[in-house]
């Protein structure tokens, strides 16, 4: 793997990784005085004020593993869209604390919201990479991939095996196998 494939894929697990965790934070506490009672305490976390944050780091994730799992201009494909869900993690993070009030919640108010647009940012970074070099990078080995059907050897010009060297469908070895013969044997 190339140092660049490594770079890429380790940003997007780790902006991904972090835009999750940080989403899931408290990002906003709202404290109520209630005479009489005990105060009234709400939690917002950055995934109350933007549900569709988790999507998206979700999205990376996905994106991320696909990277290791496409080749060519599908995966340069893919690292635009990662770019593009990293831009939008990072967006939607400014957004949200633009739109709330972090209250009693004090710096993790604060600090919460930066790291989800440092997660978008890291993803967005390992999405331009790919975009830009994921044509070069090596793929997947082909090792478990269906291969095209070729001629049996000893086929003739018409394409079939003599009878010899035909080769048994599975059916044939079955019922072989349960009239006690061995197939292998010929």
């Amino acid at each position: 793997m190339r140092r660049d494939q490594r770079t890429a894929v380790a940003a997007c697990l780790a902006g991904a990784g972090l835009t999750l965790f940080a989403v899931t934070r408290v990002w906003a506490v709202r404290v109520e005085q209630r005479p009489g009672l005990s105060d009234l305490r709400t939690e917002q976390t950055g995934a109350d004020v933007q549900p569709w944050l988790i999507g998206l780091a979700v999205v990376a994730l996905a994106g991320t593993g696909a990277l290791l799992a496409t080749r060519g201009v599908a995966r340069r494909v893919l690292g635009v869209l990662l770019a593009l869900t990293g831009a939008g993690v990072a967006a939607g993070a400014v957004l949200a604390q633009a739109g709330i009030d972090p209250g009693a919640a004090g710096l993790a108010g604060s600090a919460w919201p930066a790291a989800c647009v440092l997660g978008g940012a890291a993803v967005a970074a390992g999405g331009v990479l790919a975009a830009r070099h994921g044509h070069l990078w090596s793929a997947m080995s082909s090792r478990y991939e269906r291969r095209p059907a070729v001629d049996p050897p000893g086929a003739g010009p018409s394409g079939v095996a003599s009878p010899v060297e035909r080769p048994a469908d599975s059916r044939e070895l079955w019922d072989a196998l349960d009239r006690g013969d061995d197939p292998t044997a010929r």
